[in-house]
């Protein structure tokens, strides 16, 4: 009986040596818990809208340049017009290499951005610029796919007026559709320009 408590011991004092000192060991013997990641972000995906010529594209027409994708609405009184305009200028910036970019905005209002409103409103900042909009679920589809929330706010005061909360992020993507990095709608000019440059 001492013999085998003495063995039992060994074991145990052998698999905690092993378990402190070698790491193949401890993971053997310990697992730790949880999902393995690859580092990749999970922001993008599929989509299928229409662009302000009344066209219907996927992500697959966009496949040859990077996106640079915007979430907001046409009826947007500051972040999305001040977001829109920093974009236009940092491409100017760029020079000859913004054409490798295609800045889009996605509208989270489709029930009032039809195509031709989309149009004309993002004519305002750079003619660039690539309008979305689609059905309710396609909008919500798409922006389940970029990781973006977006809620109607009613107006107290207009009973039929509303206005919308949503993610303020701009996501670069590269030729891939793969995530590359994400601007904020106050991220200086230069800012943005520099890191596009190194990006691309």
């Amino acid at each position: 009986m001492k013999l085998i408590l003495a063995v039992v011991v060994g074991l145990a004092a052998g698999a905690i040596a092993a378990v402190s000192i070698i790491p193949q060991a401890r993971e053997a013997i310990l697992p730790s818990g949880g999902p393995r990641t690859s580092g990749k972000a999970l922001i993008g995906g599929p989509f299928s809208l229409v662009d302000q010529n009344g066209t219907r594209v996927t992500e697959k027409d966009f496949r040859d340049r990077y996106m640079l994708v915007f979430f907001g609405f046409t009826s947007c009184p500051d972040i999305c017009p001040a977001g829109l305009q920093l974009v236009a200028s940092a491409l100017d910036k760029l020079g000859e290499k913004a054409d490798r970019v295609v800045p889009v905005f996605i509208t989270v209002d489709p029930e009032r951005d039809t195509p031709a409103k989309l149009g004309e409103y993002v004519r305002n900042f750079d003619s660039r610029f690539v309008g979305l909009t689609g059905t309710l679920e396609e909008i919500a589809k798409a922006a389940k796919a970029y990781r973006v929330y977006y809620k109607k706010v009613p107006n107290a005061d207009l009973p039929d007026d509303y206005s919308i909360d949503h993610t303020s992020i701009f996501y670069l993507m590269d030729p891939n559709g793969e995530f590359v990095t994400h601007f904020s709608p106050t991220t200086p000019v230069e800012e943005m320009a520099a890191k596009l440059d190194k990006a691309l």
